[in-house]
């Protein structure tokens, strides 16, 4: 019993002892002070109590557990610092992004990274190289806020399969499984924005090739073109494959990352690490991903490109394509910009998430205090 309830119990005891006593030493004649005195002080211990029970009853009401509280905090703490991650990640990365996706959609026509580089400024000028920032930019925010809040919530459910206190720290390769099964949640997120960004990246190499006619040189031309041709999801060509990058991808890029910062840290905590063994260590993390996953990627990148022309095959059949009519090496078409891009881009997200999150973290263990 609790609350209120429970009050009128013990109020009824209280009182019913003092009315006792009371009667008796009143037909004794002898209702002195003491009594008088009991009496008050009877009153005051259940009112009191009613008091104390009665708010305890309204605060459980209102209140919502500790544990839960600082869960649903981390949590928000997790997407806002993913958010500024994902921002820091795009301005680092976009030209060199730009450069990887042409490379590696038409790479007969690029002969490198300077000759790719040189052609984008004299055909387009320097915003050829912001082409697709953005969808780039929507897709890094809500790609790196799903990742890092689901990364924070998987982290848990291995800390539960491997049957150990939620706060206790997780291996280097417990973290890297943690964020292969939160990469599966953001996926679902990128894809549609990654398509977006691709196409757009890629729109004047379609033209000049003759795979279509006319190009579509804003974001709500190509958003418009997609729905009109394949209905909703048309913006989720490429899935599977985008699926097949992320999940192992992400097993490199968290374990890659975690890895570093063990190294790093050299036995200290790794929460008292520097600026630039963060950078080095998301530098790192990020070139894990991309030397793992790389053909993949040029594989959904040709998917999302070309389906713009028309129907396109699955996976299996644009792969068997590539090495068929390509051979091998086209599978890796572009990734010297991607390996430069990797490492500054990943550099970045990985300062701004772990500052801005300490920062978060902060002022949610002063506001906890009061």
């Amino acid at each position: 019993m609790s609350g209120a309830g429970a009050a009128r119990p013990l109020g009824r005891v209280l009182w019913f002892k003092t009315w006792c006593r009371f009667g008796s030493n009143r037909a004794e004649g002898s209702w002195g002070a003491e009594t008088k005195e009991e009496i008050f002080l009877s009153a005051g211990v259940v009112t009191c109590c009613r008091l104390c029970l009665c708010n305890q009853q309204k605060g459980d009401k209102d209140s919502t557990p500790p544990g839960n509280r600082r869960l649903y905090s981390e949590a928000a703490i997790d997407l806002t610092a993913g958010a500024a991650g994902g921002t820091a990640c795009v301005l680092a990365g976009q030209p060199l992004d730009t450069v990887k996706v042409k490379m590696q959609t038409f790479p007969d026509m690029y002969k490198g990274i300077v000759d790719c580089s040189v052609k984008i400024y004299k055909q387009v000028g320097f915003r050829g190289f912001y082409k697709g920032t953005t969808p780039a930019l929507v897709a890094s925010i809500a790609e790196n806020s799903v990742l890092f809040m689901c990364y924070g919530f998987c982290q848990q459910l291995v800390r539960r399969i491997v049957g150990v206190d939620r706060k206790t720290r997780l291996s280097d390769l417990q973290n890297a499984a943690a964020g292969s099964f939160a990469s599966g949640f953001a996926a679902l997120v990128l894809c549609p924005t990654e398509l977006v960004k691709c196409r757009l990246q890629a729109m004047h190499e379609m033209q000049l090739s003759g795979k279509i006619v006319q190009g579509q040189n804003t974001v709500w031309s190509v958003v418009r073109g997609v729905i009109q041709r394949d209905g909703p999801l048309g913006f989720y060509r490429g899935l599977p494959s985008t699926l097949l990058r992320e999940v192992p991808g992400y097993f490199f890029f968290f374990g890659g990352y975690e890895l570093s910062r063990t190294f790093f840290a050299a036995g200290r905590p790794k929460e008292e690490l520097g600026p630039i063994p963060l950078l080095l260590s998301g530098g790192f993390g990020g070139s894990c991903l991309w030397i793992a996953v790389y053909p993949v990627d040029c594989v959904k990148s040709r998917i999302q490109v070309l389906s713009m022309a028309g129907k396109q095959t699955g996976f299996m059949g644009t792969f068997a394509d590539i090495v068929k009519t390509e051979g091998v090496l086209a599978l890796y078409s572009g990734l010297k910009p991607t390996m430069i891009r990797a490492f500054l881009a990943n550099a970045a997200l990985f300062l701004a998430y772990e500052y801005s999150r300490k920062l978060m973290m902060q002022q949610v263990d002063t506001s906890d205090n009061f």
